[in-house]
């Protein structure tokens, strides 16, 4: 007879292989979700990345190509099938895209109270329905298709809480103008709004001179690849299209009016029914060294631009939440105070558990 560790072992040898054979591999291992079709999004090939990160790929009419849409849920997700999320929809930068690994910021990835959902702006697609449809760009309905696709694609997929008490809407540098507009235009979707080193402010010549330089493809100081930590001022937006081709006139010779009426500035008092926050720094002081560094020089506009945001709230009468880090030195070990990701990364970890408690009280 065999010794009695020897048996057992054996048994214990066979039940494992019963059980490998009749259950799936990592069984408890959620897979990358499917998602269904809808609001005039139709999706391209199979979702890429983990069950909590993964991005999409869909075309829509709306926007001319292929457009990216990453989606982050907290693990919980798939063990607490009953529960559902607010969520958070954060509008990256000029020149970037969803598929960018770094655009999933630590802060974002460790929320377990929130979905986030990052879709594509467009290399310089500004959040705005364009007043010109007839470029080399082709359709380009950015706002029809956040607002009027994505959210109830999203709503229609994920168990969101789908009211405006469980939407935020946030972004950086361009994504700033974003969220502040699409909060502005559409209060009634959105709780919460924030802008990091946001383009918020259009009476600026810099922030229009940024607009102009992604349209007519050669590139400004507040361009580059906005979520991983470097940026590159030159071309690569696209073919050249008019300046005038997203708001209409942004140069002093023309007609600005219509296109300044865009701006957040201009719609402050719209904002009556949402939390307002802004991040910015200040383009690390020196002002020599602000004019020869790039992202120094862009968080000095940025600086500026929240200044006038500010004001325009306080006239408003509107209360919000605002921080200028200046120089970085007391924000976190990698901010400067630049229109870099080292500091985006700190604002969020600043503002994302702000948001999640904003979230819980609503």
């Amino acid at each position: 007879m065999r010794p009695l560790f020897t048996r057992t072992r054996a048994l214990v040898s066979a039940v494992a292989a019963v059980l490998a054979f009749s259950s799936p591999a990592h069984a408890d291992t959620p897979a990358v979700p499917t998602l269904t079709d809808g609001y005039g999004l139709t999706q391209v090939g199979a979702p890429q990345g983990t069950a909590t990160n993964f991005v999409l790929t869909v075309t829509t009419p709306a926007v001319a190509g292929q457009h990216h849409i990453r989606v982050i849920v907290p693990s919980s997700y798939y063990t607490d099938t009953a529960k559902r999320y607010p969520v958070f929809y954060f509008l990256h930068g000029v020149g970037d895209d969803p598929s960018n690994p770094y655009l999933a910021y630590p802060a974002m990835l460790a929320s377990q109270k929130m979905i986030t959902v990052i879709p594509d702006g467009g290399l310089r697609g500004w959040y705005t329905d364009w007043v010109r449809q007839d470029t080399a760009a082709g359709a380009q309905n950015w706002e029809t298709f956040h607002l009027n696709q994505v959210i109830p694609f999203i709503d229609a997929n994920f168990r969101t809480i789908a009211a405006k008490q469980g939407r935020a809407v946030g972004g950086l540098s361009m994504g700033g103008f974003g969220a502040l507009h699409y909060a502005e235009d559409r209060p009634e979707l959105f709780a919460q709004t924030v802008s990091l080193s946001g383009a918020i402010d259009f009476n600026l010549y810099w922030v229009r001179t940024a607009i102009r330089g992604t349209l007519s493809n050669v590139g400004f100081a507040m361009s580059g690849t906005s979520g991983s930590g470097e940026t590159a001022g030159g071309s690569g937006f696209g073919p050249a299209v008019p300046t005038d081709s997203a708001f209409g006139p942004l140069n002093e010779a023309g007609d600005m009016s219509a296109a300044l009426a865009h701006g957040p500035v201009a719609n402050a008092g719209k904002l009556a029914t949402v939390g307002v926050s802004l991040y910015t720094g200040s383009g690390n002081g020196n002002p020599i060294n602000v004019l020869l560094d790039e992202p120094a020089f862009a968080e000095s506009v940025t600086e500026a631009a929240q200044q006038n945001v500010k004001a325009a709230l306080d006239k408003a009468g509107h209360p919000y939440y605002a921080v200028d880090y200046g120089n970085g030195k007391t924000w976190g070990p990698n901010c400067q105070g630049k229109h870099t990701a080292g500091c985006w990364g700190q604002d969020l970890v600043d503002y994302l558990p702000r948001l999640e408690q904003a979230f819980a009280a609503a």
